[in-house]
Formats: C-alpha cells, sequence, structure tokens
C-alpha cells in the first residue's frame, strides 16, 4: 500500500505551482464574528497548502460518491510537519460556500484553530486565507472542516474534508519497519428514526444507572449506506502489503461524522503505543482497538502470520458494506480472511502509568450532559448543566495557569466523543477507577457514566469544548471557555 507523504520540499514545489503569492480574507457573518485577517506570514510560498474543492471518490466498483475533500482526494493527502517548526499554511476555499479548517489537536492560537466559535479566521467562498502555524505537540493529528452541518447531510464532517497529519517528534526512536495511515469514513449518509447502540455503548458505568423511559420517542439519528477506509470500500482499493517477520506501525484516525468504531485484525494483535498521538505509559497488547469519533490511536503489529487477512470492525454488516482493508503478506494469495475476535473491553485505565497520583486541581467545573428527545421526524437537542449551546452567552473564564478538572457526568443514553480544542487534558478517572499520564484531546464516554479529566489552562484566548458527534454539536452539545 501506498501512502500519500506529503514532505516539505513537495509542498514547496505544489505551492508555488499553483501561485500562492496571493491571498483574500474577508468575512462570514455569524452569532460570533469570526476573524478574517490572519497574522501576516513571510511572502514567497507556502509550506502547506491545502485547496477544498468539489471531488469525485470512487469508493467502490461503480460506485462513485461526490463530495467536498482536500487536495483532490479523500481523505486529502497526508502532511508531514516537524514539532516546533513553524509552516506557513494556505487555504483555498473553491467552494461556493464559507469553510472553516480546524488543526485538531494542536495547541496552536484561536485565530487559527478553526472554530467559528473561538472567533477563528474564516475562508470565504472562492477566497483563500494564509497564516504561520508551529506545530505542536508531536504525534498523530489530523484538520478537517469544522462547519456546522445541521440538517444538511452534505456539509461539514459527513464530506470528506479531512487528512490525516503527522507531527514528527524532535526524538523519535523509530522501533518499526514500516509505517501505514489509515483513516475510516462513511458515506451516503441518512436521518434514521432509531439508532442502533453500539454493543459496549448500552451498557451503564460505574453508578449502574439504568435508561428512564422517556415522554418523547428519540429524534433523529444517522445512518450511512457505505463505509471505507482510505476512502475505498473492502476490497476495492489496495491491500496494505507486509513482509513476515515486520513490525508496522499503524496510525489510525477515525474520520467519522458521527461513527464510534472498533477494528481487528485477525490472527495479529495490536500493541498500543499511543492514544490520540501521545505516547502511553504502559503500552499494551489488544485484540481489537475502540475508537470514537476523531480519536486515533498508535499501534505496533508484529508480522507474524502470513497470509491475506480483512483489517475491518467486527460489525459484520458495516464490514460487508465495506469498513475493512485488506492486509496481504508477501508471496500470499487468495481470498482475505476474517475470522471474529475474541470479546474484549476497551479501558483507557490499562494505559496509564499504575501508582502514580495527579495533583490536585486548583478548580473542578461540574459538566452534566442532557439529552431533549426530539420525538419522530425532529431532532434531539444536548444540554451541559441544562443548557443548550446559546452564541449569545458569555464564556466561562479560566484563570491562565490553573489546573482545572473537567468532572463529565453523562446522563443521556448515548455514547458521546467529547474533545477540547487547543489543549491536551490528562484522564484522572474513568467509571471510578482512577488512573494518570494518559494524555489526549478526545475521550470517549460511555451512556450513563463519568470521567474526570484535567488540563493546565496555558494556551490564552477562546477554547471551544465540544461532542464530536455532528449531529450532537449541531443541536447544542458545546461549551466555549476564555482563558484571561
Amino acid at each position: 500500500m501506498k501512502s500519500s507523504f506529503f514532505t516539505r520540499r513537495d509542498l514547496l514545489r505544489a505551492a508555488s505551482a499553483s501561485g500562492a503569492g496571493a491571498f483574500l480574507a474577508s468575512c462570514q457573518k455569524s452569532s460570533q464574528t469570526a476573524r478574517t485577517e490572519p497574522n501576516r506570514p513571510p511572502s514567497g510560498p507556502a509550506d502547506i497548502t491545502i485547496r477544498i474543492n468539489e471531488v469525485l471518490v470512487d469508493v467502490a466498483k461503480n460506485h462513485t460518491i461526490s463530495t467536498r475533500g482536500y487536495n483532490g482526494s479523500v481523505p486529502g493527502p497526508l502532511i508531514r510537519l516537524r514539532e516546533g517548526v513553524p509552516v506557513t499554511v494556505a487555504l483555498f476555499n473553491e467552494t461556493d460556500t464559507p469553510e472553516l479548517v480546524h488543526w485538531h489537536g494542536q495547541i496552536i492560537p484561536a485565530d487559527i484553530d478553526g472554530a467559528e466559535e473561538e472567533q477563528s479566521i474564516v475562508v470565504p467562498p472562492h477566497g483563500s486565507s494564509r497564516y504561520r502555524l508551529t506545530p505542536s505537540p508531536a504525534g498523530s493529528r489530523f484538520v478537517h472542516t469544522h462547519v456546522m452541518s445541521g440538517p444538511n447531510l452534505h456539509q461539514g464532517t459527513y464530506t470528506g474534508q479531512f487528512a490525516p497529519v503527522y507531527i514528527e517528534p524532535k526524538n523519535n526512536p523509530g522501533n518499526f519497519d514500516n509505517e501505514v495511515f489509515l483513516s475510516t469514513h462513511e458515506w451516503e449518509p441518512f436521518f434514521m428514526a432509531e439508532g442502533e447502540e453500539e454493543e459496549e455503548e448500552g451498557k451503564p458505568g460505574e453508578n449502574g444507572r439504568k435508561e428512564h423511559k422517556e415522554e418523547k420517542p428519540n429524534g433523529w439519528e444517522v445512518g450511512y449506506q457505505l463505509f471505507s477506509i482510505n476512502g475505498k470500500a473492502l476490497g476495492f482499493g489496495d491491500p496494505v502489503r507486509v513482509r513476515e517477520g515486520q513490525r508496522v506501525l499503524f496510525h489510525i484516525l477515525n474520520g467519522s461524522a458521527t461513527e464510534n468504531i472498533q477494528l481487528a485484525l485477525p490472527g495479529h494483535r495490536f500493541q498500543v503505543v499511543a492514544l490520540d498521538g501521545n505516547p502511553v505509559p504502559a503500552p499494551q497488547a489488544v485484540d481489537v482497538l475502540e475508537l470514537g469519533t476523531a480519536e486515533r490511536v498508535d499501534a505496533i503489529v508484529e508480522m507474524k502470520n502470513p497470509g491475506v487477512w480483512i483489517f475491518g470492525t467486527p460489525k459484520d454488516d458495516d464490514r460487508k458494506n465495506g469498513m475493512g482493508i485488506v492486509v496481504e503478506y508477501a508471496n500470499k494469495s487468495g481470498a482475505p480472511r476474517w475470522i471474529k475476535p475474541p470479546k474484549s473491553s476497551w479501558d483507557y485505565t490499562s494505559f496509564g502509568a499504575a501508582g502514580r497520583a495527579t495533583p490536585a486541581p486548583d478548580e473542578t467545573i461540574p459538566m452534566v450532559f442532557g439529552k431533549i428527545n426530539g420525538g419522530r421526524e425532529h431532532f434531539n437537542h444536548w444540554t451541559i448543566n441544562g443548557k443548550s449551546f446559546d452564541p449569545k452567552e458569555q464564556p466561562q473564564v479560566l484563570k491562565k495557569g490553573l489546573r482545572y478538572r473537567l468532572a463529565f457526568d453523562n446522563q443521556t443514553d448515548d455514547a458521546h466523543p467529547l474533545h477540547l480544542h487547543r489543549n491536551t487534558f490528562e484522564l484522572t478517572k474513568v467509571y471510578g477507577k482512577p488512573t494518570a499520564g494518559v494524555l489526549k484531546d478526545v475521550v470517549l464516554i460511555k451512556p450513563f457514566s463519568k470521567i474526570e479529566v484535567d488540563f493546565t489552562a496555558n494556551n490564552p484566548g477562546l477554547t471551544l469544548f465540544h461532542c464530536h458527534q455532528q449531529l450532537h454539536m449541531d443541536y447544542g452539545f458545546k461549551k466555549v471557555f476564555h482563558v484571561a
């Protein structure tokens, strides 16, 4: 399998060919006025160029999807950066609507983070923007649109606007023979009256709370007809080609708009070495990976079971509809095999530092998540501490340098991938179990469960917190902090 690498030289050549010297920025009218005057980078070719344009994606045989993507492909080409080495970014929007480009997982200023709620730079229709970015922290990150979708399933993260980003660490031991980048995504979304619960999501958390009967039935959920890894349905794209004895480092991104997923590779185990790009204190071998929307897992697989295998989801229907990719050993052929993996439970705390205590926070912020069922053929709405997001409400002010504990209490029957922009947080308690040392920017909280995370407010400005499930974020599941 070939990975698309954007080296600095490649990017300089591409930017030069595209004439990246003149840029235009204008204003998107919204409830909060987003910034459109970027910081002024040096003139000349950009280091990174992203073109937002209409793309035709051949997802499966005789099945082409029309969507929006980056640089003519889905996912967009891999962007490799170096930790702490500034780059000039050029964004070109070749569509008819304003766009926001979010550098997920990076600790960068709010104006270039790509979120309307943070008053970030907007890329206007048929316009462009240009700014400087200093990549940090090292590890697996990604870039994606941050446009709200609402009822429009052809906008936002339902499209193909995402690309993996890898920030090379200053010191990289490189304890592997090959690396492979895999991004999952779903296609042809549709609204359905009832959602299918994930096998693990339906379990209550540490309090043993059960779902209570709602007066109104559940509102719209989103389903999909086609699934892919690296833009191709299972069996259609090129296989991942390996050799016996190799140690392959897989960088895996859940690029879905709404789906939390599991992945397995029969006959092999994953040695998880990083979560959301951050090395874990205690790498562990697991049979099944679990990724909430926007989560990343870095895992090493020792190739010692020759054959042709399916790397895919244990959910049979989704795998048959494309959620998988073939792993093919050298000199092996035949139909790819799938073997159902053993039952397993994903546990963040297994990767933590045993016996290490976390510092006491300066302040704890309770965050109780609620759901207002919309009823049939209507949308559910989501609340944090009893309120849906109101753009007119003042952000909650945090003091720079203080350590804050976010105490998540999910009182809904849905799992939520919770994301804090422009920060990395430390898991301190997961479903009643203390832990330390696991650093993330997204954490998946199960229904009727509690998780606590700590972060130090060192990054001044507006900071968005939200559920990364597009439908939930669009209908109230978000909050803005302001680090003063």
